[in-house]
């Protein structure tokens, strides 16, 4: 393989006209001179910051964006959601500045590696060299004085043999490397709870039970420990280092205590999978999404426990039994240095250690968090970096706003509201802190102007204020409820209770039950259509002009109105149909009548 086999160049440079001669300085020639950090844009590129710090937007719309990492230069590398074009390649950025303006001048897309799946984060620079990670590969190359893109020959470190690889939503392989030669890498959960996937799919099924002894804990939901110079390794070659972890997308070492820190993401839908254990409220908060010190032999309990960062304690899974307050086997397992709400989504940690920052900084860790998409009827949450204060090696107090601004929208009611998402954190050679996000790959870099000695509560104190936004805070019970019905749960309910009939596809059986698939009695009268789903249908019926004689049960007993809303929202809006959205007013209404439309 040869990591410049095929590459795209694209260069970004309106001053002048870019000639063979000036390509290849691009290429080959340096940036120095990042002592001295460029002003900030006058409006900070959108972002809210602590007092005296500056932010300039170095590069927009490159492509989604995943983490990014800084080299000793100044040249950034980005890895892509996937490679970006027809024929595969493509899936790395390059990015230098060649008038120090902080701005990219050069921005290069190279190589030839096939991503599989979507959800390949990682690029990282250790000892001299760049490597990738795509969901089966980890790969590196050689970086030399003065290349932005590498010549050097490909190296492939590890490969996943996972044949399921890339069906697995969890398969990220961010890199963490220590002091003694040894690089980490996460191996995701194929399932969302622990439920049998075989039968039921990675998301499970309402009142699912998880699978115990959890035959996942044995080659995934864990950590594993690898020789960061052996090329060629697998799965068998890495020691089982950590377990009980679901899905990680962002992993660092720390030099504050020499110890390995990950960022979890939590178990999702708790209300729509158990709705007579959880409320819509408790779906929204919860499970908590750690920052977690990975110690060897830890256990952090998934999938038969989960965090409470509102009891602060490890919980009962309730595919095992829980029900949001029995402990049990739950107290064995290792606790996190902090919990962020649930569904925040945690995309990578950074432990600070430049010189332009104010000290404070040094002591803890910044986190990117990306966002949620199911806390729904609530806001949607997350889409800031916080920082993390330290002491002793532990979590100090609340977590700090360090960079909001980037949902564009004081409410963020569908996750696509947000006009940028947080994603990869890295620092610069003159301890700048970069920032990429995945919606469209902008990256941010943030400068410090201000009197490091002189830097507190007082320059914080309208970031504080920031808590309050509704992506933020921790929704009201009934203010901050909304109306209409979510896909996702949506989707997950049809699945249950519908697809039997009229199948996943939407087009019914061509016998019984009648298609939802350009169906007059979908898109029509939302009063009918609830009616049915309420209250159950018996008898024959036209749909399309095309007479139906089959049984609808009653969904009214076991379904609440947002239940209701949500699986007629997304037959309204799937399957080629595009109907309004329905509300849990408009079925309560509905259900209150008594009548059956």
């Amino acid at each position: 393989m040869n990591f410049l086999n095929q590459f795209f160049i694209k260069i970004l440079n309106p001053r002048h006209h870019i000639t063979s001669t000036l390509l290849l300085i691009i290429l080959f020639s340096s940036c120095e001179n990042f002592k001295n950090s460029p002003k900030g844009d006058a409006d900070n590129g959108g972002l809210f910051l602590p007092d005296n710090f500056e932010a300039l937007v170095v590069v927009d719309s490159i492509g989604k964006a995943r983490h990014l990492a800084v080299n000793d230069n100044g040249d950034i590398y980005v890895k892509l959601t996937f490679n970006r074009a027809m024929d595969r390649s493509g899936g790395t950025v390059g990015l230098r500045d060649l008038d120090n303006d902080g701005k990219a001048d050069s921005i290069i897309y190279f190589g030839d590696y096939k991503d599989v799946g979507s959800s390949a984060v990682g690029v990282t620079i250790h000892n001299g060299y760049l490597y990738t990670s795509t969901v089966n590969q980890v790969l590196r190359n050689k970086l030399k004085p003065g290349e932005l893109v590498p010549t050097s020959k490909t190296e492939v470190i590890l490969t996943d043999l996972d044949t399921n690889v890339a069906k697995n939503w969890h398969t990220t392989k961010p890199l963490a490397f220590d002091s003694k030669g040894y690089m980490y890498v996460p191996f995701g959960a194929p399932s969302d709870a622990g439920q049998d996937i075989s039968k039921y799919g990675p998301i499970g099924i309402p009142g699912g039970k998880g699978l115990d002894p959890s035959p996942e804990r044995i080659n995934h939901a864990g950590i594993w420990r690898f020789d960061a110079n052996k090329n060629n390794q697998t799965q068998k070659d890495g020691y089982k280092f950590a377990t009980g972890i679901r899905s990680v997308v962002g992993m660092t070492w720390s030099p504050l205590d020499n110890n390995l820190y990950a960022v979890m993401n939590g178990i999702d839908n708790f209300h729509t999978i158990y709705p007579n254990l959880y409320t819509a409220w408790q779906g929204a908060v919860l499970p908590s999404e750690p920052l977690l010190k990975v110690t060897e032999g830890s256990d952090f309990g998934w999938p038969y426990a989960y965090y409470d960062h509102l009891l602060k304690k490890n919980v009962l899974q309730p595919g095992y039994g829980g029900d949001g307050k029995i402990i049990g086997r739950a107290a064995e397992f290792d606790v996190p240095v902090i919990g962020f709400p649930g569904h925040w989504a945690p995309m990578d940690v950074m432990f600070y250690q430049g010189n332009q920052f104010p000290e404070r900084y040094k002591q803890g860790a910044f986190v990117a968090l990306h966002g949620s998409t199911d806390r729904s009827p609530y806001p949607q949450a997350g889409y800031i970096v916080c920082f993390v204060p330290f002491e002793n090696g532990k979590a100090k107090g609340e977590i700090e706003i360090f960079a909001d601004g980037f949902t564009g929208v004081d409410t963020v009611v569908n996750t696509s509201d947000a006009v940028y998402r947080p994603m990869g954190l890295s620092t610069g050679p003159d301890g700048s802190l970069y920032i990429s996000e995945s919606n469209k790959g902008k990256i941010w870099r943030i400068m410090y102007k201000g009197d490091k000695e002189n830097f507190g509560e007082a320059q914080l104190a309208k970031m504080e204020k920031r808590k309050s936004r509704s992506y933020i805070k921790e929704p009201d019970v009934i203010k901050d409820k909304l109306p209409s019905g979510d896909m996702l749960a949506g989707g997950i309910l049809f699945n249950t209770y519908c697809a039997n009939c009229h199948q996943k596809d939407g087009k019914g059986d061509n016998n019984r039950f009648p298609p939802l698939a350009g169906s007059d009695w979908v898109t029509g009268d939302k009063t009918r259509l609830l009616g049915a789903i309420l209250n159950g249908l018996q008898g024959e019926i036209k749909v399309n002009g095309q007479k139906w004689d089959g049984l609808m049960p009653a969904h009214s007993g076991f379904l609440d109105d947002h239940a209701i809303a949500s699986i007629a929202t997304y037959i309204r809006q799937n399957f080629g149909n595009k109907a309004s959205v329905i509300s849990s007013s408009d079925v309560s209404i509905v259900r209150n009548s008594g009548k059956k439309k």
